[in-house]
């Protein structure tokens, strides 16, 4: 029988593409925060890092699809009236319906039934990673059983998500969350200016666990003429540019030996394969699918230059900060990306790294700079990790977020 009083909702429980909620899970619980986690989803990654295997606290899983769990499913939803709070969540669900009635709303409602029904008696309060999906479910589940929520937001939920519904998980007077904590400085400000009151939004940088990454390797300078490796993490998904960074590479100078390793999946994969092959560069790229973070590492000590060329999607997705150029930056090496939402807060142009615009034909100039220029390199790489050793480790967050946690389940216990 679980004693734990907080519960955790995450999308799904475990995910190779979320290494950042797994580095601050294992932090708080090592901290001494006593969680369990309620998953939306089965995990479908065939890999995990060896970060999940540290975690302890249990896992539970809540119904994926409604339809596959009948019983389940009926049994909360004939005990949520008798909870102190079902009035007032039925009346906030059959709004939200009203302006958003969508297969993926109900199958919120009917999770978050679920989880209020089963949430063991010492729950004292709930919180939940991303501001879309996960935090509708806790919310919910939360105003059912009488308790505080909160939630961590990080990109694509604070920009698809809709004004209205991210006013109201802002504002105490439609029972939003006790307090919430985004990623970037970029992502603290909308979501301030969205709130009843701006100190509903803390700003936490996840930061780097450095004691998970070996110490960088000796780079000696590059040779200008030996082969240029460059390579990348992030999922094939419209946001990550993959399709402008496979045209500039068609456009580098057929002088300059070069080869790009791709590390992920995403569901543009076969797209950028065949747009590989179109533009005359599939021989001089190796797609690796997914990888653990061992996997990862490995790639970034024998590369020269990590490309990541993010951009705002037609939806509005954008990246925060990934966590792939804080790691880039752990192992030295040289980072070229854009200026987009909150990567400038990490990378100043020409001190820790090199900001281009997302278009082929200046990310082609901006490789052909780099590979020219071998004192590159080093000048950037060493600036760039001395900043993240500075101000992007993970332990000045982990002890901003376990307070607030502590204070929410401490009120909720008067």
């Amino acid at each position: 029988m679980s004693t734990s009083p907080l519960a955790i909702v995450v999308k799904g429980w475990p995910r190779l593409s979320e290494t950042f909620i797994a580095q601050e899970l294992v932090a708080l619980e090592e901290a001494g925060l006593d969680f369990e986690i309620w998953s939306l989803r089965h995990p479908t990654d065939k890999k995990t890092h060896p970060l999940h295997d540290r975690l302890k606290a249990p896992v539970r899983y809540l119904p994926e699809y409604l339809r596959n769990e009948p019983r389940r499913v009926a049994a909360a939803i004939g005990a949520v009236p008798d909870l102190p709070g079902f009035d007032i969540a039925a009346e906030i669900y059959a709004q939200d319906v009203e302006r958003d009635d969508t297969p993926n709303r109900r199958r919120r409602w009917g999770q978050a039934c679920v989880m209020a029904h089963e949430l063991p008696s010492s729950t004292r309060g709930l919180y939940a990673h991303f501001l879309h999906t996960p935090s509708s479910v806790a919310r919910y589940a939360a105003i059912l059983r009488g308790l505080p929520w909160s939630f961590s937001a990080h990109a694509k939920d604070i920009w698809t998500s809709p004004e209205w519904e991210l006013r109201e998980k802002l504002s105490g007077e439609s029972y939003g969350a006790a307090f919430g904590a985004t990623c970037t400085g970029f992502g603290a400000e909308h979501l301030q200016g969205l709130a009843d009151t701006p100190k509903r939004v803390d700003l936490v940088y996840h930061g780097l666990d450095l004691a998970r990454f070996p110490a960088p390797p000796t780079r000696p300078q590059r040779d200008a003429s030996a082969p240029l490796r460059l390579m990348s993490v992030g999922r094939l998904v419209e946001k990550k540019g993959f399709d402008n960074l496979i045209d500039a590479l068609a456009l580098l100078p057929e002088t300059l030996d070069w080869h790009f390793t791709h590390i992920g999946g995403g569901t543009l994969d076969a797209e950028m394969r065949a747009r590989a092959t179109d533009r005359g560069v599939a021989a001089r790229i190796t797609w690796r699918g997914a990888c653990d973070q061992p996997e990862v590492i490995a790639a970034m000590r024998e590369s020269d230059l990590f490309v990541l060329p993010s951009r705002v999607a037609e939806d509005g997705d954008r990246d925060g900060l990934p966590n792939v150029l804080m790691e880039a930056a752990s192992q030295k090496l040289a980072i070229l990306s854009t200026p987009i939402s909150a990567i400038p807060e990490f990378i100043t142009h020409g001190t820790h790294g090199l900001l281009s615009a997302d278009d082929p034909a200046t990310l082609a100039q901006a490789i052909g700079e780099f590979a020219t220029d071998p004192a590159l390199g080093p000048k950037l790489t060493a600036a760039a990790y001395d900043r993240l050793c500075q101000e992007f480790t993970m332990a000045p967050g982990i002890a901003q977020l376990h307070a607030r946690l502590e204070k929410m389940l401490t009120a909720a216990n008067r």
